[in-house]
């Protein structure tokens, strides 16, 4: 792109009309400036010769007066003065000015008349002459004037040096303008402008590397992001079309949000899908004086956000951020996510109250533990089920609410959070479909018949059309269970309980991530991070690096991994000082005893193997206490040379999804738990049992030893078996479900 002409001049015109008005401007107020400067030194010398004069007698031959005009002459252009009545000259100082006085004896006798002084220019030839006249008065009355000349010619010349000056100043401003706003332009402006399209040339010729890069681009970054994502999606489509099309003679196709989305509009035209949840998908906190947007910690939160974003619709959930109500409107709803805007969230009032009953209490010291068979015990208090009951009551409400004047909808409900909401919406709506996804395990009957309550959660439970586990493990769980506690019919051919007239399918559907085939062929990671360049900025120093990321609960094992770490040192010393493990730990439900207690224990325990292996610039054990974003998260899964997943229970467990599919160089090995739902689909991982600390120690051993060859293959695997199973078939498989149900 080129700077055309006409600019270039409007620029110029601009800047000389600037500097043209200060030039005029300045030069008048130095004329005026000069004049004054003249005119009240004239003023001064008359005031001096007035006196002289008054006090000589005999003016004509007066010492004093010739010596005073002597003295005069110091002034560089001072010409001369003379003394004269009506007519009569009666001292001359310079002969010089005598041709002057014939141009004056009009303003003289206007002066002595007037009986007032007064100056003016006067040109005489070349000469511009400055005359001032002052009338001398003997007893009271004037009757002859004083006339000073000065040269005023230096006026002129000092303002054409100002004139001089200032043109020479208007060049270089105009010549540093130019060239800083053509810089401007060319590399504020013309420069990204360019690279968008570069961008667009990309996407035309497929060249997905340029679509990646990361460009300083200024102000235009809200344009150039939108195109990006635009270019994205149409590279996304395009390499969609053609893997489709390869697959379709297989009879196979990958699922990706524009798929599900046409699914959806064919399943459920004209309706609309509600998906209730406690953990909300986005939170509003106070950062400062800013409020910020902020995606918590949750599983849940992972595989349900790309669905909701594909399908559109409604997603109900308790509001937790302390800014959360100060940016929904007066039904507590807002479009999200911020900038894209694909689905409404509404956010319900949880009192301090029942988050301690409801939530904490019940959902995480009963349910949780209760189904997670991790030997800590469940604690069940009649206050804490009374306020799960209520909080159930309100979501049903909200939900009923909503629904009202909607016909046959669909309403997705999340996790053990709302066992009881399922039956209290079929209750009050039985024309509603209604599912529930149970994201943790479902434990034994034996097991589950601890809760005080389990004939009424399994009621609840049953309210609805359709209860989804990860696995049929856990749906068998389940079954035995209702067959055990209630009095129903369990039908184990088709997989379906029956209570009065209420039929409900209980199905396997294992949850996934959002990995499409852009992903899985995606390079932009071949400048991944080496692990010791990333702990370096830990001021650490490092060969190899492993990774485990999750919330700090008693259920992941982490304290376990820690002491297979100390175990592993110790029987391969040459590995001290050359690997570190990095423990991305997510603080959580402080306020329970059991967590807390969770993590005194794994900080305790990565301080003393830190301390037993002590060695300048490094460390075993890197264990970071916080909130870690996708984005912060990233690098190190694509850095590590393994990722450690080692849940002593676990319903799925997607961080073990994601990290394969951070692989894009296909390298690196999982260690996963044989607890975690993961481990039924992931066959390329290293299986462990995570109460074994030798086995988890050779583990890591094996890991990192493993050939390069050896790593491929397995992640190749992981990684197909993920893209074909993603969470867009999921989602599609429960929606399917859902609505074959309806018809």
């Amino acid at each position: 792109m080129k700077i055309n002409l006409p600019f270039m001049i409007s620029a110029i015109l601009a800047v000389a009309l600037v500097a043209l008005a200060f030039t005029i401007f300045q030069i008048s107020g130095e004329r005026e400036r000069l004049n004054n400067e003249l005119e009240e030194r004239n003023s001064l010398i008359a005031r001096e010769l007035n006196e002289i004069i008054i006090a000589t007698p005999e003016v004509e031959n007066s010492k004093s007066l010739i010596k005073f005009s002597d003295s005069l002459s110091h002034y560089s252009n001072f010409i001369g003065m003379a003394l004269l009545t009506k007519g009569k000259q009666i001292f001359t100082f310079n002969e010089k000015i005598k041709p002057f006085l014939r141009f004056s004896n009009d303003y003289i006798e206007q002066s002595i008349i007037a009986d007032s002084a007064f100056g003016k220019f006067i040109k005489i030839g070349k000469e511009e002459i400055y005359q001032y006249i002052k009338p001398v008065k003997k007893d009271r009355v004037p009757d002859s004037a004083m006339i000073i000349y000065f040269d005023a010619g230096y006026i002129d010349k000092i303002l054409k040096s100002i004139l001089l000056k200032n043109f020479f100043r208007w060049f270089i401003q105009v010549f540093l303008m130019l060239a800083a706003t053509v810089l401007l332009i060319r590399w504020g402006i013309f420069k990204p402008i360019n690279s968008i399209v570069n961008w667009l040339r990309a996407v035309r010729g497929g060249n997905t590397k340029l679509l990646e890069e990361k460009s300083k681009i200024g102000f235009l970054e809200p344009l150039h992001r939108e195109i990006r994502n635009i270019a994205q999606d149409m590279q996304e489509a395009r390499a969609v079309a053609e893997e489709e099309a390869r697959l379709r003679t297989m009879g196979e196709a990958i699922w990706t949000q524009d798929r599900l989305r046409e699914e959806v509009r064919k399943l459920l035209p004209d309706k609309t899908l509600i998906v209730v949840s406690n953990r909300e998908p986005y939170m509003h906190i106070h950062e400062g004086r800013e409020i910020k947007c902020i995606v918590p910690a949750s599983g849940m939160v992972t595989a349900m956000e790309p669905v909701l974003k594909a399908c559109g619709g409604l997603w109900i959930a308790s509001g937790s951020g302390d800014a959360d109500f100060e940016t929904v409107d007066k039904d507590g709803k807002i479009a999200v996510p911020p900038g894209e805007e694909k689905y409404i969230l509404k956010r319900l009032r949880i009192t301090k109250e029942e988050d301690e009953h409801f939530y904490l209490g019940f959902s995480n010291e009963g349910l949780w533990p209760l189904c997670h068979l991790t030997f800590t015990r469940p604690i069940f208090r009649e206050i804490d089920w009374e306020y799960y009951k209520k909080v159930n009551q309100t979501f049903a409400d909200a939900v009923l609410d909503e629904i009202k004047n909607l016909e046959q909808p669909f309403v997705l409900v999340q996790d053990f959070h709302f066992a009881l909401l399922p039956g209290m919406i079929k209750n009050a709506r039985p024309d509603v479909t209604v599912a529930i996804f149970w994201h943790i395990p479902w434990p034994n009957p034996e097991a589950f018949s601890i809760c005080p309550w389990q004939k009424e959660i399994l009621k609840g439970m049953l309210g609805s059309d359709l209860i989804g586990f990860h696995t049929q493990y856990q749906c068998n769980n389940f079954l035995e269970t209702v067959n055990n506690a209630i009095d129903s019919r369990v039908k184990w051919d088709n997989f379906t309980v029956k209570i009065s007239d209420r039929t409900t399918l209980v199905r396997s559907f294992p949850i996934s991530i959002a990995f499409t085939l852009k992903d899985y062929d995606n390079h932009k990671y071949e400048n991944t991070l080496l692990p010791g360049e990333l702990l370096a900025r830990y001021n650490l120093s490092a060969q190899y690096m492993g990774i485990g990321v999750e919330r700090i609960d008693y259920t992941k094992g982490i304290a376990e991994r820690f002491l297979a770490i100390e175990h592993f040192l110790n029987n391969n010393p040459e590995f001290i000082g050359r690997f570190t493990f990095v423990q991305l730990g997510a603080p959580s439900r402080m306020v329970i005893k059991s967590y807390s207690d969770t993590i005194s224990r794994v900080e305790s325990e990565a301080a003393r193997i830190n301390q037993k292996f002590k060695v300048k610039d490094w460390m075993p054990i890197l264990l970071l206490v916080r909130h870690h974003s996708h984005e912060e998260i990233a690098p190190f899964y694509k850095a590590a040379n393994f990722c450690m997943v080692t849940s002593l229970h676990d319903g799925m467990n997607l961080v073990a999804k994601e990290f394969v599919a951070s692989r894009n160089n296909n390298d690196g090995v999982l260690i996963l738990s044989r607890f975690a739902g993961a481990s039924r689909e992931l066959k390329g991982a290293l299986k462990i049992n995570p109460y074994d600390t030798v086995q988890m120690s050779e583990a890591i051993k094996l890991a990192l030893e493993m050939p390069k060859k050896t790593q491929t293959h397995r992640m190749q695997q992981m990684r197909q078996q993920i893209v074909e199973n993603n969470i867009y078939l999921w989602a599609a498989r429960i929606l399917r479900t859902m609505v074959s149900i309806q018809s």
